[in-house]
């Protein structure tokens, strides 16, 4: 089975999470798809990096998803999304790419 990177999996979060919030007019079942993809991330993380880069890395998550609200004023919804999303990718990337 081919392996996802854990960079690929939060920024999906993110975007998937908005997503499934914005067409199903359920912000709820964006949560679960949020929480879901941060949740697998995050187990990625701390195999991959330990659990100091985990926790890290999940608070980056976290307010890439606060942060993307007040940014969403700014700039529009998905480029506050996808900018959100790209950040924490690259963040996840460079952390985990140490560590292996």
């Amino acid at each position: 089975m081919a392996k996802v990177p854990a960079a690929a999996v939060a920024a999906s979060g993110l975007v998937g999470g908005y997503a499934v919030a914005r067409w199903t007019r359920k912000r709820q079942l964006g949560g679960v798809a949020l929480a879901a993809a941060g949740t697998v991330a995050a187990y990625e993380w701390n195999r991959q990096a330990g659990p100091r880069a985990a926790a890290g890395l999940t608070a980056a998550y976290l307010a890439a998803f606060a942060g993307s609200h007040p940014l969403a004023k700014k700039v529009g919804a998905w480029p506050a999304v996808f900018t959100v999303a790209g950040s924490v990718a690259a963040a996840s990337w460079a952390v985990t790419r140490r560590a292996t």
